[in-house]
């Protein structure tokens, strides 16, 4: 795996021709920030992607600049590039997320009505279930596959003695959630239901914009992690890339989800924050 970033001292040559550094495991792009022409945005990603082909690699990590370069980011996607952006941690961190925006907001545990919003059941998803439920009383599941989980709304009743609340009301559903885990519905979708006005909203693909006029809350399409010293974090790396891609990219996807979280608790990782499109917590 390579991490792409940016040169803070392009040479004039370089620039001109393209030329690419390779520091051991980094790809030093000719350019100062983010601003790249279209046509250079391609040459770049072009020799990006025959570097990762000589090395056999198709997995990297984009520097914070770098990433706001859209164009140059389409061109490394078409070239099935997988840029590792932290998206998935996001996901398997959501109780954390959760605990971090009750503590942080000083909400009653108890009395919080959270809402999940989930259509794909894997198994991050129905573990992020499973424990929200348990520790949060008033949780939704707001989803278009009801049937999928009967077997789990009853075993949450026999066992737990807990009423889960399953639903596709978009009228109710989501009117007295102060807290809305977004997992998979797209932009289009949520704005189709009614919600309230001082929802904070996390969104696991980010990116989505809450389009009601009365929309006072807070929708966090972001986060930044810290973790702990450890021998598989690049501290090298901290100024020019977010943590949470660095960390991320540390990690084995491949394994059950008890070990990953087993290994993210021996690292300490702790949210630091969560970013909105003009705010954060």
């Amino acid at each position: 795996m390579f991490f792409v970033q940016e040169d803070d001292k392009p040479n004039i040559i370089f620039n001109k021709l393209n030329i690419l550094k390779i520091e051991q495991d980094k790809i030093i792009l000719p350019v100062t920030n983010e601003q790249i022409k279209p046509i250079q945005a391609q040459k770049l990603a072009t020799k990006v992607n025959k570097i990762l082909n000589q090395s056999n690699c198709k997995k990297i990590v984009l520097s914070k600049k770098m990433q706001r370069n859209q164009l140059f980011l389409n061109y490394l996607n078409s070239n099935n590039i997988e840029i590792i952006d932290g998206k998935w941690l996001f996901e398997i961190l959501l109780e954390d997320i959760v605990e971090y925006i009750i503590n942080k907001k000083k909400l009653n545990k108890s009395e919080t009505q959270i809402s999940i919003l989930i259509n794909n059941f894997n198994e991050i998803g129905l573990y992020n279930i499973n424990k929200i439920v348990k520790k949060y009383k008033k949780t939704n599941i707001i989803t278009n596959h009801i049937e999928k989980l009967r077997n789990i709304e009853k075993e949450f009743s026999e066992n737990e003695g807990i009423i889960l609340t399953i639903t596709n009301n978009k009228r109710k559903s989501l009117a007295k959630s102060k807290i809305i885990l977004n997992i998979d519905f797209p932009q289009e979708v949520i704005n189709q239901y009614n919600i309230y006005e001082e929802a904070i909203i996390v969104n696991i693909q980010g990116n989505i914009k809450i389009n009601k006029k009365r929309f006072n809350g807070m929708c966090i399409n972001n986060y930044e992690i810290n973790p702990s010293k450890n021998n598989d974090f690049d501290y090298d790396k901290e100024n020019k890339y977010y943590k949470k891609d660095v960390y991320t990219a540390t990690l084995y996807k491949k394994q059950p989800i008890e070990n990953i979280l087993k290994k993210i608790k021996k690292d300490k990782v702790e949210i630091t924050e969560l970013n909105g499109e003009n705010n954060k917590i």
